[in-house]
Order: structure tokens, then C-alpha cells, then sequence
């Protein structure tokens, strides 16, 4: 293998049996120790604005293990191999990237398609739409005192929106087809949707810890013992006291947070009970699942199964290819 041509490839083009090489960013990095022979090992997950990749250093020098950190830009040799059903890279070189190497960081980054600052002002458009001057008022307030993170903020620290710029592109893709629904169902209130929508994940900001490449260490000991639901409907009960929010729209808000997971065991203690709350849980779920489905198949050979997929009910998607 060692006399194999070394292909220079972004993760999205790796195929098993090549040698690669590239610049990749480590997003996770742990320090094991293999069962087999007690030595220790790298075992990173490595990305780049195509996707991410598992990958596996067996042999660690001191000076690998001082320098090779989390979130840091790396120059990476080495094989792609199959390991349960999915791709890993079997790393043979690693090194920092230096000054000299000229890489720009936006370019190992995964992030959404569009620009966080325009995603920012078509959302920001919905809101100077609203013609309920309180639910208008209390919107403005908590998405524009949020606007730093925003532009940078992932929706989730795995699976869906996981990316930098995530929860503004899961915002702005769920009021799209939010004004398109309530157009068929033109019973409902469209402020209190729109503000449902706007409003239902930004305590994931108080949930989550993430650096400005939208990558997420950790969860935040609030998000651990509270969760993004119980801080979302706390933070608002504080800004509707501070505005003078109307008692009736505060509480339809709470109850849009407080039910969008639907079921005890995601998160939501009691079910929707207005029909803004029922078409804001689907339309979550919706966004949530086409963002994994399109991943997977982006991710799979035409013809060709994805691995399972918790986030999917650990099924595998099918790519059929072009029809």
C-alpha cells in the first residue's frame, strides 16, 4: 500500500482503499488505550466543508500528543478504510498546518449554505411583518440581543443543523415553509407562528457551548440539568415582564416552546393545544428529518444504502440517483 498513488481529496470524494492527503480541521479528539496490545492511540473525528470523517492514529509520538489538539487546522496522510459499514482514514502522518501552508479556515469549516447575515435579515423581515405589537415587540427584542451568536450558532451538537450558521438556516427554512402552510391553513394566527418559529431553539445557545466555527464541545450545565425547552420558556417570561408582554400571547409563546418536542421523553411535558403549536412541532421535525435525509444521500453512492441513522430511527436511506 505504501507505493499507492496519494490523492489529494476532500472527505466527500474518499473511496475505500485510496491513499489521501489534505488539510482537515479535528473536531473531536480522544486518547485511548487499544484492548488488544494496552498501547495508545488517536481517535479523532476530522471534517472539512464537505463533511466528517472518523479517523485513527495507532502510533502516537510525545510530540503528536503535546501538539495535536481539538479545533486545530492539520496536514493528514493516510488510507481510507471500511469499519462497521462506514468510512474511516487510518491516519499515517499528521502534522500542524503552518503559515507557510496559506489555508484559509472558512474552507474546513462546515457551514450553511447561505451567508449567516443575510439569513439573519430575510428572518428579522418576518418579524417587522407582524402586526401584534407585543408578539412584534418581544420577538425583536430576544432575536436581536442574540444576533453575535446567532450568526455563528449550530442547532445541534450532532445530526441535524450541526453546523456553523445551523439554528439561523433551521429558523429561516421552517418560516418558509411555515408562510407557505399558513396559506392552506389560514386559520391560524401568522404572528404567533412566525414568533413560535423564531423563537422555539434559541435557548440552544444557553444549552450548548460552541466556539465561532460552530463546533460544540459540550453542554452547558444548564443545558445538562434544564435543557434548551425549560430555558426558553424562563428567558421569555423575563422579557415579557420586561416589555409588558400581553399575559395571553406570553403564555401561547411558553406553550409553542414549552410543546415542540410533543412527547415526555424528548423534552416536552405536555402536548400542543393551539394549532400554531401543532404545525410548529411538524414543521421542526420536518426541517430536522429533510436536513439528515439530505445529508445521508449526499453522503451515499447512488444505488447504494447509507449506515444507520439514529437521528432517522436508525434506518438506512436509500439513494436512488437520478430517475
Amino acid at each position: 500500500m505504501s507505493g499507492t498513488e496519494v490523492l489529494n481529496k476532500k472527505i466527500n470524494e474518499f473511496k475505500q482503499g485510496e491513499r489521501v492527503q489534505g488539510f482537515f480541521l479535528i473536531k473531536t479528539l480522544d486518547l485511548k488505550t487499544a484492548n488488544a496490545n494496552g498501547k495508545k492511540y488517536l481517535d479523532f473525528t476530522i471534517g472539512d466543508k464537505t463533511g466528517d470523517i472518523s479517523a485513527k492514529l495507532w502510533e502516537i509520538s510525545e510530540e503528536v500528543e503535546k501538539e495535536i489538539t481539538k479545533n486545530l487546522i492539520v496536514k493528514i496522510r493516510g488510507t481510507v478504510v471500511a469499519w462497521q459499514g462506514a468510512l474511516q482514514l487510518k491516519i499515517e502522518r499528521i502534522r500542524k498546518a503552518s503559515d507557510e501552508d496559506h489555508v484559509d479556515i472558512d474552507e474546513y469549516v462546515q457551514s450553511a449554505p447561505l451567508k449567516s447575515e443575510i439569513m439573519y435579515d430575510a428572518i428579522h423581515a418576518y418579524i417587522d411583518e407582524m402586526t401584534n405589537e407585543d408578539i412584534k415587540k418581544l420577538t425583536a427584542y430576544m432575536f436581536e440581543e442574540r444576533k453575535e451568536k446567532l450568526l455563528y450558532y449550530p442547532a445541534a451538537k450532532k445530526n441535524h443543523h450541526a453546523l456553523k450558521g445551523g439554528l439561523l438556516f433551521h429558523v429561516y427554512t421552517m418560516l418558509r415553509n411555515a408562510e407557505n402552510l399558513s396559506n392552506v391553513y389560514d386559520f391560524m394566527n401568522k404572528d404567533l407562528l412566525y414568533a413560535g418559529v423564531i423563537l422555539h431553539d434559541l435557548a440552544k445557545m444557553d444549552e450548548m457551548d460552541s466556539n465561532e466555527l460552530g463546533i460544540v464541545n459540550e453542554y452547558t450545565l444548564e443545558g445538562s440539568l434544564l435543557g434548551h425547552i425549560t430555558e426558553g420558556i424562563k428567558k421569555l417570561e423575563v422579557v415579557g415582564e420586561k416589555l409588558g408582554t400581553d399575559k395571553n400571547i406570553l403564555m401561547y409563546l411558553q406553550h409553542m416552546i414549552l410543546s415542540h418536542h410533543y412527547e415526555p421523553e424528548y423534552g416536552s411535558p405536555i402536548k400542543p393545544m393551539i394549532p400554531e403549536a401543532e404545525l410548529l412541532h411538524y414543521l421542526d421535525v420536518l426541517d430536522a428529518r429533510m436536513y439528515d435525509m439530505r445529508k445521508a444521500v449526499n453522503e451515499t453512492e447512488p444505488g447504494q444504502f447509507s449506515e444507520r441513522l439514529w437521528s432517522l430511527d436508525n434506518r438506512r436511506i436509500y439513494n436512488h440517483g437520478e430517475i
